[in-house]
Formats: structure tokens, sequence, C-alpha cells
């Protein structure tokens, strides 16, 4: 079926015109002007923008986590994300204790066969590495799996030591892959938290005080010092404050290979959140922390001079009652993670375009056309281009929301955007030709969604 999408404005991360798009067989195959009567469906988008769908490189879906697993599966967590207007995730494959990588992205794949609304991939996380598991790296970069995820933190769980860190960079970097990390030093976090607990002090509010600034700013001090050392490109996910934007930036500079995403939460949430009455703050408790009201500014500077390249949502939702509530009488015990997959989109055009913050075409870049380019999946994800997957979303800049938990499809019992109200809204939504969402329903398949391998890293 021939599928045309008439007069509207197509916005990509370097331009904008308005013309029509031809959808033939999951592909784009036409951009321009084409005679009424030139498709077996039309579909008018006079007024309208037409996007690339958008692309979520940070989530966590069917993840166990704290004695719990999150709230969403793959099927409720991508039927979010198309919902709001994204329409390809890479979510985390993560290395069980004594298993290998091949074990955790078999596990994983397992998980998401046949049940998402959208197409995804896998990063995989090293957490115990030891020769077997170093040597897997270069085939799995060849298989489509070039970027590699270590924790900083998460001391006794995930954490790995410095000696880890340089033999997975120098790995990777040689097989053409990408390490990502999560920064923040975790033996700093054990020490504050231990004092902290000693002195009675339960509450939401000192996880956040037990991650502050400084243990975030020092570990991505390090990670880059040791991406230098390896002579390997450097990721930085969820980077949440300005002191370790100030350290990115310095490294570009000096002409390094250091990306670095932010998330909506560090964009338009701060620390007071965690003083909401009763439990209320438990909602917001994730690594990093929020910080202090005026760090976003300095984080939306960087989204515009390019030192922040990715907004990514860390989307790691878990209900606030039944599993948030295990961390009631201590902090230590809240599963970490906040939702955020199906409100990305929206967040960055309210708060980011119409706002003034940033203009429509860093918009696109931010959350769709960057993380394609990064993460292998460009051109045939990200853009608007003959060739190029018939992902797109038909937008509607001047449609008015208000974020709630009622109604959304995130399969979780509170929004932490709760009452933010906005313009911007999906109206249809097409994932490789199929429209999957539709006026506020989804309107697409479960098991539609394919995994996608990713191409090895090149420096953008």
């Amino acid at each position: 079926m021939r599928t045309v999408i008439k007069d509207g404005t197509l916005v990509t991360a370097s331009g904008s015109s308005r013309a029509d798009i031809i959808i033939e067989e999951e592909k784009i195959t036409a951009i321009g002007r084409f005679a009424p009567g030139s498709g077996d469906r039309i579909i008018e988008a006079s007024g309208k923008l037409v996007l690339p769908g958008a692309i979520d490189v940070h989530t966590h879906l069917d993840m166990p986590f704290g004695g719990t697993v999150t709230a969403d599966d793959f099927t409720t967590g991508t039927t979010a994300a198309a919902a709001g207007g994204t329409t390809c995730i890479v979510d985390y494959a993560i290395q069980a204790p004594g298993s290998t990588l091949q074990e955790a992205l078999t596990a994983w794949h397992k998980k998401a066969e046949g049940k998402c609304a959208i197409d995804y991939g896998f990063h995989v996380a090293v957490t115990d590495l030891n020769e077997k598991v170093l040597n897997e790296i270069p085939a799995l970069v060849k298989k489509g799996y070039p970027s590699f995820k270590v924790f900083m933190a998460y001391k006794g769980v995930f954490q790995i030591d410095d000696a880890t860190l340089l033999k997975v960079l120098k790995k990777a970097g040689t097989a053409g892959g990408l390490v990502l990390v999560h920064a923040e030093n975790g033996d700093v976090i054990e020490v504050l938290t231990g004092e902290l607990l000693a002195a009675g002090k339960t509450a939401p509010l000192y996880h956040a005080l037990s991650r502050p600034p400084l243990a975030e700013e020092e570990a991505v001090n390090r990670y880059i010092a040791m991406a230098e050392l390896s002579g390997s490109p450097a990721y930085i996910v969820h980077l949440s404050t300005a002191g370790a934007l100030r350290l990115v930036t310095s490294a570009r500079l000096r002409g390094l290979a250091v990306y670095a995403e932010t998330c909506p939460q560090y964009l338009f949430l701060s620390i007071d959140r965690y003083s909401e009455p009763g439990f209320g703050g438990a909602k917001y408790v994730m690594s990093p922390p929020l910080r202090e009201k005026g760090n976003e500014d300095h984080l939306w500077a960087g989204l515009r001079s390019g030192n922040l390249q990715v907004v990514a949502s860390d989307h790691c939702s878990f209900n606030l009652e039944g599993q948030k509530d295990l961390g009631r009488n201590d902090f230590t015990k809240i599963p970490n993670g906040a939702p955020g997959l199906e409100n990305r989109v929206q967040l960055m055009f309210a708060g980011g375009v119409v706002e003034g913050r940033i203009d429509i075409h860093k918009f696109v870049d931010l959350v769709s056309t960057a993380p394609a380019r990064i993460f292998g999946l460009y051109p045939q994800k990200g853009t608007l281009a003959v060739g190029s997957d018939a992902d797109l979303v038909i937008f509607n800049p001047e449609a008015e929301f208000t974020l709630s938990s009622t109604g959304q499809y995130q399969n979780v019992d509170y929004n932490p955007y709760e009452g933010l109200r906005g313009k911007g809204k999906p109206e249809l939504v097409f994932s490789r030709g199929t429209l999957i969402f539709e006026h506020g329903k989804y309107a697409g398949t479960v098991g539609h969604g394919r995994f996608v391998p990713r191409r090895p890293f090149n420096i953008i």
C-alpha cells in the first residue's frame, strides 16, 4: 500500500520544508510535491509538523532491581513510547554475576521478542569481567551490539573498578564499540550513606544528599581520564550537574571524543521535590538525584551549545505503592528510577521549543537524530529521507496538554510531571509505515516491533 502524507512541514535536524512524503513497504520512497490521488491512503498534514520518529537510547524495561522488577515490561513500555512519539528504543541487557555477555543478551531478547510495539536494540552492561567476557566484546560489536555500559556506582551490585573500566574501554574502542558510563563515585556514596543512616536520616531527601554533585563530577573526571588513556570514545549517561558538564565541555575543547546525555528530570524538576508531604519524595528517587534549582539552566545551555548531544528518558518505572514504599523507613531500599518514556518528546517540545530554550531543529537532533548517529542507527532511523525507515510523527504544535498519571500508557501509579501543562502533541505515529498511534489511541499490534542491529561507532 502506498501512503501519502500531504502538505506537512517536514522538520529534520538540519532544516524544514513544506512537502509530501510517500511511504511504501516500510520505507520513505519519495519526498516532494505529488498530484492528488497518487496514493492508496492520503493523510492531510497541513498545519502540522512531520517529524522523524524519536529514539530513546536509555530505557530499563522488565529489569530486576532492589528486590523487585520495573513496573513496565516491553509491551507496556514500548506502547507508552509509541504514544509519546518514540519509534525506537535501546534498552540495557545486564550481565548477571558469573554469566557471559551473550547470556545477558539471550535473556533480554527473551523478555522483548514478540512483545514490542516499536523497534528496539540493546546496549550490554558489563558487571563481572574476566578474560572470557572481555573477549566477547569484538564479536558482539560485529553482531549489532556496539555499545557497552559500566557502572562507577552501586557498590557491591554493579560497580566496577578502574582496572575493569580501562580494560573495557580499550577492548571496545579497538573493536569499534562505545562505552557508556553511569558516573558517580560509589565509594563516596557508600560512606555518606552510612553516616546518614547512623544519624537516623532515612527519608527520601537523604538519597539525594548521599549522592552530592561532587560524587558525580569526580567520576566524570576520572572516566574522561580513563578514556583519554585508552584512546577510546566516551559517553556519559544521565549527566545531571553543571560541574560535570564543564568537564565534558573542557574535554571536547581538547579534541576528545566525549559525548553525554541528560534527561528531562534534570531539566524540569529539582531537589525540592524530595520534600513532598508524606512519602511523596520517593517518586523522585533516581540516580543521579535531582539537583538544586538553577542547575537546569546550565544543562539547557549545554544542549544549545552541542556539548550535551542527547536527551534520553532513563525510563525505570516503579510504583509508589508496593515498590517504592519498600524503602519507607530506609531510603537505600527505595528502588531507583522514574518513568519518562511517554512524556520525553512533549516535554522537550513544550519546555524547549515553545519556551524558546532551543530551536525546533535542535529539538529533533536531541530526541532523534543525534541518538541515531551516535548509536549506529542513522540514516535508517533518525531522519526523514528517501530510503529511511518510515518512522515518523505527525505532530500538532498547537495542541494543549496536561500531563497526568490518569490515562497514561506507562504502567505506573504516578507521573513525576503531574499537572505540567504545555503545547505540542503527537497525533499520528508511524513505525516502519504502519500507523501505531492515532489521536490519543494506541492503534498498533504488540509484536510489530523488531530487533534492530546497530553499526559500529563512528565519531560524529
